[in-house]
């Protein structure tokens, strides 16, 4: 069904006319297409909820460009970003491109469907930015820290899970704390991956995130249980570019702190109760998804 719901993307961007967006959607890292598979797991396979996942996975694919823009980032997921084989300015005209056409698309479904997407999509944006300005220091600050992955990850996920509640006629309430809870629990586990993989799993250099400015879940935990001597060497590694000897350093107080075990801890947390959320619906695989994001080691 994903073969399809990435045949419509190139549907809706043709429409266009224009060869040129077809060519760089087509080189655009298509990623786990999480939420696409969100959409039809719980709105089923029809017409509507095949487009549906097609116009959500074209905004996140907009989204995802102009974050490789904001972060200098050259690969996603293994792959060569846009930006790094064509430049900055293409990679934003494309994701105008694809945030535009996603919501011209959104306009034919149904309102509540509309508002619903288009309004996590404001939501992201403004995470987005609060993730800019957390990167100008370390930040000591969990709620910060979950104002902004909720936002920036988390929303659009949810939003995927009710609108395609809604379409079905299903409790979106329901499906909305599963898909907020399954995008905070994903956005951890990517954290988490940053510190634990290597470079040549991550696609990316290990440690990497800390290297951006993000002051994620397992350097909160670990702050939070150092010596006051400890956390002022850690501030002092913030937008560093490590050496061998700080990465081992960081990696062994996220073990003597077990701020990674808890962090997993909180993820797992999360998918318990978006399961018990959802126990008296059919669960149509959604237990599998959240399992599978959890244990997943890239």
């Amino acid at each position: 069904m994903l073969e399809k719901v990435e045949n419509l993307m190139v549907e809706m961007v043709a429409s266009l006319g224009d060869v040129r967006s077809v060519e760089l959607l087509h080189r655009v890292p298509k990623g786990k297409r999480l939420r696409a598979k969100l959409i039809l797991k719980i709105a089923g396979v029809s017409e509507a909820s095949l487009k549906l996942a097609a116009i959500v996975e074209l905004i996140h694919a907009a989204s995802l460009l102009h974050d490789d823009v904001i972060d200098d980032a050259f690969t996603r997921r293994g792959e060569s970003s846009i930006n790094a084989l064509f430049g900055n300015k293409t990679a934003i005209m494309l994701g105008d491109i694809l945030y535009s056409k996603g919501f011209s698309e959104l306009t034919h479904m149904p309102q509540e469907v509309a508002f619903t997407i288009s309004n996590a999509v404001a939501l992201l944006s403004v995470g987005e930015l609060l993730d800019v300005d957390l990167s100008h220091g370390f930040n000591e600050s969990e709620t910060l820290y979950f104002d902004m992955i909720y936002k920036k990850t988390a929303s659009l996920i949810e939003a995927s899970a009710k609108a395609a509640a809604l379409l079905s006629g299903k409790n979106g309430d329901i499906y909305a704390l599963y898909g907020k809870n399954l995008g905070l629990a994903f956005q951890i586990i990517d954290d988490i991956l940053d510190i634990t993989q290597s470079s040549e799993v991550l696609g990316k250099p290990s440690l990497n995130d800390f290297k951006e400015g993000k002051t994620t879940l397992p350097y909160l935990y670990m702050y939070h249980k150092l010596t006051p001597e400890d956390q002022t060497y850690l501030c002092s590694l913030f937008q560093v570019e490590l050496t061998d000897e700080q990465s081992a350093w960081i990696k062994a107080k996220m073990h003597e702190t077990d701020a990674l075990m808890d962090a997993i801890a909180y993820a797992k947390a999360l998918g318990l109760e978006a399961l018990d959320a959802i126990k008296d619906e059919d669960d149509v695989g959604l237990s599998s998804i959240m399992k599978e994001m959890i244990e997943r080691n890239f």
